[in-house]
């Protein structure tokens, strides 16, 4: 069972860890590259994505001026005693890096929205591949966002957000091998599983279950949500709203042993949702830390290197 979190905090690019017990945070990491927003743990190594600097519209607040389509985004990593700090995958060489996921055998994979593509890369960077790519003339309906990888039934699993607040986000699957025959931008075994979503972000595989984090509009987004994985050329099934309440609900790890789910969101809040049919089934969910504006999250036990 995890001790503690990673947490992207997207606007200071830091990266803050949070124990779990009690709440106490401290920056682990203050410098990560402009807009951080998925985040891993693999073998003492800490892995994040970037979205890449921004071209701001001061004629539109907030979010929506930001245009992260310059290809500026990167994955890093670094050591969790904080050594050996590297690009794995320079800026430049993607677009915009959103939710990042590691399959346990030496590869991650990651969301480029505005890349409109999945993508993965091999721990040492080496072996960069795009997994699906969509046509540019999809616009917004072809961001990819999210990853799941499922490596022992040989999945891959993709959130499509669509518009912001526009109740036509998908989740897609295919397989981890690109079919003989086909390239990324032409697969032949994409599935749409679910579809008309309110706005899907962040997803985790966790055992045979489907997790993800919708930021849409309530009743049904801003919302962690779950389905059984659906079998083979089966769509899925309704999903099942654990809660509701969050501000623009983003990150998403889930701690299988303890039965909790872990969500963040762009309103600062790291709360703690106790699984159905889990050790901690029946407890209320809690705020675990009040921060500033939250996207990734990875859990880890407790590292005993760190200060108390």
């Amino acid at each position: 069972m995890w001790q503690e979190l990673l947490a992207l905090e997207v606007e200071s690019g830091s990266v803050l860890r949070v124990r779990i017990p009690d709440g106490r945070v401290s920056t682990f990491l203050p410098d990560t590259g402009p807009a951080p927003d998925g985040i891993v743990v693999e073998d003492g190594i800490v892995y994040w994505t970037t979205m890449g600097a921004p071209e701001a519209d001061p004629a539109v607040p907030g979010e929506a001026g930001l245009d992260f389509s310059a290809r500026n985004g990167s994955v890093q990593a670094v050591g969790l005693d904080g050594g050996s700090r590297r690009d794995l995958v320079p800026p430049g060489a993607m677009t915009t890096g959103k939710q990042l996921t590691s399959d346990g055998g030496g590869r991650l994979y990651w969301g480029d929205r505005e890349g409109h593509r999945v993508s993965t890369v091999r721990v040492d960077g080496t072996g960069l591949t795009d997994l699906v790519v969509n046509p540019a003339d999809e616009g917004i309906m072809g961001e990819c966002v999210g990853v799941a990888v499922d490596p022992v039934r040989g999945h891959l699993y993709w959130t499509q957000k669509g518009p912001a607040k526009g109740g036509m986000g998908r989740i897609l699957r295919v397989g981890l091998e690109i079919p003989a025959g086909r390239t990324a931008a032409n697969r032949s075994d994409i599935e749409v599983l679910w579809a008309g979503l309110p706005e899907p972000i962040d997803l985790e595989v966790d055992g045979d279950w489907l997790y993800w984090t919708d930021r849409g509009t309530p009743p049904t987004g801003n919302t962690l949500n779950r389905a059984p994985l659906p079998p083979d050329g089966e769509q899925g099934t309704a999903p099942e709203i654990l809660a509701d309440g969050f501000q623009e609900a983003i990150g998403l790890a889930v701690d299988g042993e303890a039965g909790i789910a872990y969500v963040s969101d762009l309103g600062g809040h790291l709360r703690a949702v106790p699984l159905p049919g889990g050790p901690a089934a029946g407890q209320r969910p809690r705020e675990i830390a009040s921060l500033g504006p939250l996207t990734g999250l990875a859990g880890i036990s407790a590292r005993p290197d760190a200060p108390a």
